[in-house]
Parts: structure tokens; C-alpha cells; sequence
């Protein structure tokens, strides 16, 4: 009789493909595709992150305001519009407005009051999860990442600082399917020797996370692997920036920024989602691993009985 995760693993293979013709690109990942360009100065990356955070205002404001919001020039903008295809800012701002009007219409809800700040700060999650719901109208991405991720030996998941937490969670549930993970969360020299050894070793890919606020050691790890001749798969809230362009894939999405400190909804369900393309990416695999790790749990008494 197979365990309930073992039965969840059968039941939860990912289908690739867009699954609905109507389903909507979201306004992060168009602006992510329109700003994807390798030679954005450091000020006009300044620019496109404003953009991708304040997109429902951004793209109705005047270049001066524009400018003075971001810091920079107004020549720095009309530069930046023609650094990202456009003749000039007022058609940067004509598209920007399309797709802001667009993310409005697509699935928007009544105007109502958004209750108090805990509540508020659930909305502002759920719109992140409705994004992530429309990146994933076409998850041929994240199954090629998943299929390469399951055949790296040993896999490396590198999370410092305040994102220790998911990689621990995904490191953990990795271990049930995969035959050598290896958690990365101190930085500095000691995330440097274990990149080095995870390629000595035959590990070709590591997963890393960098959520706010991003540590310079995270960079610094990731140039490391780079340099070992690693690929790196990023999880971020960035669609932009240095760490990004060193990832060889990177899956940018929303985290939880109205309390104190941050809640990460949306990464989490990436994280969820990336695991359930591994265990596609081998599925034999993945049912033995989990039938034996069911023995042991059986026999140490690991869990309560429900």
C-alpha cells in the first residue's frame, strides 16, 4: 500500500505545455521579457526594477516624475527607453500602460476595503500567488530545470541569510527523492569549499536562493560556482540585478513585503512545484527512494500516528 506521498507523487505529474489558451502571461513576467537585455547600465536597471515594483502607477507618470522617483536623469530615462527597444519614453510608457491596464482586467476583483494590515498583507500574497498561477500557464521551463536538477550528482542548494529557510525546506524534501543533496547556508569560505567540492565531485547544478535583503555573499557564492563551472538555477523576488545575471535560469516572484519582516507564499510554491518536477524527471526513482524511506520512518517511529 503506498504511503500518501508516494500516492501524491503519482497523482501530481506535471503536464507540459500551456494547459489554458486563455491563460494570461502576468504584467512581472512581460516586463521581465521587455527588460531582458545583457548591457542595462546600473541606472537603467534602477529604472526597470521601479517599473516591475510600481508598475500600476509607473506607467501613467510624466518622464520628470518618472525620473525623480527613480533618481536619476530625465536623459537617463529617454536612454533607458531606447536601451529596451522604444524610440522614445512616451512609447516605453504607451506599452507600459497596455500591460498595467491588461493585469488590471485579467481575474481583478471588485473594489472593497482591504480590511486591516494583517489582511492587507494577505491580499498582497495572493496577488503574488495569482501572478506565480499565470508564469505557470506554461511550465516547460520549470520541468527542464527539474529534469537537469534531478540528473546533477550531487545537487547543491545554496540559501544564506534570511533565506536559509527555503533552501532548509527544499533541501529537505530533495533528500526523499534524490541520492545526494548537499545544503549550503554559511557563506564565505565555507560555501566556497563546498561548491568546489560538489563539482569535484561530479555535481554539475546548484540551486540557490537570494530573497530581501540580498546578501553580498550570495553573489559572491554564485560567481564562485560559475567559476568552478557549475550552472546555477536562481530563486528570487528579482527580476533584475547582479545575481540574476549570473544565473544560468532564474525564476523571479513576489514576496510578502507589507509586516516587518518578509513572507514568501510565492517562492515557496516554486519551490513545491520545482520538487514535483523532479520527481516527474524520474519517477522510478523517486517511488523507490520513497518506499524506502517509508520503511525507515515505519521502523524508527519518525512521525505520530494521525
Amino acid at each position: 500500500m503506498p504511503s500518501s506521498q508516494q500516492a501524491r507523487a503519482q497523482a501530481s505529474a506535471i503536464t507540459s505545455g500551456r494547459s489554458a489558451p486563455e491563460a494570461e502571461v502576468s504584467a512581472t513576467s512581460q516586463l521581465r521579457t521587455l527588460f531582458d537585455r545583457p548591457r542595462l547600465s546600473p541606472g537603467h536597471r534602477r529604472i526597470a526594477q521601479y517599473l516591475i515594483e510600481h508598475l500600476t502607477e509607473a506607467a501613467f507618470l510624466s518622464i520628470t516624475d518618472l525620473a525623480d522617483r527613480v533618481g536619476v536623469s530625465q536623459p537617463s530615462v529617454t536612454r533607458f527607453a531606447s536601451a529596451v527597444g522604444f524610440s522614445g519614453y512616451p512609447a516605453l510608457r504607451e506599452r507600459l500602460q497596455a500591460i498595467a491596464l491588461g493585469a488590471r482586467s485579467v481575474g481583478a476583483p471588485a473594489e472593497e476595503s482591504r480590511g486591516n494590515e494583517l489582511q492587507a498583507a494577505v491580499d498582497a500574497e495572493i496577488e503574488n500567488l495569482e501572478n506565480l498561477r499565470r508564469d505557470f500557464a506554461d511550465p516547460d521551463r520549470l520541468i527542464d530545470l527539474g529534469r537537469r536538477l534531478s540528473e546533477s550528482a550531487p545537487l547543491t542548494v545554496l540559501g544564506l541569510r534570511i533565506s536559509v529557510s527555503l533552501a532548509e525546506y527544499f533541501a529537505y524534501a530533495a533528500r526523499r527523492i534524490h541520492p545526494d543533496v548537499r545544503l549550503v547556508t554559511l557563506g564565505g569560505s565555507v560555501a566556497s569549499d563546498a561548491l568546489l567540492q560538489s563539482r569535484e565531485a561530479g555535481g554539475t547544478w546548484v540551486l540557490a536562493f537570494s530573497m530581501p535583503r540580498h546578501a553580498q555573499e550570495t553573489l559572491t557564492a554564485v560567481r564562485v560556482a560559475r567559476g568552478a563551472g557549475l550552472k546555477v538555477a536562481l530563486i528570487t523576488d528579482l527580476a533584475l540585478g547582479p545575481v540574476v545575471d549570473e544565473a544560468d535560469v532564474a525564476f523571479a516572484t513576489g514576496t510578502g513585503s507589507r509586516l516587518v519582516f518578509d513572507s514568501y507564499a510565492a517562492p515557496g510554491v516554486v519551490c513545491a512545484a520545482l520538487l514535483q518536477a523532479m520527481t516527474d524527471a524520474d519517477p522510478e526513482r523517486t517511488q523507490a527512494r520513497l518506499e524506502e524511506y517509508e520503511h525507515l520512518a515505519e521502523q524508527h517511529h519518525f512521525f505520530l500516528r494521525d
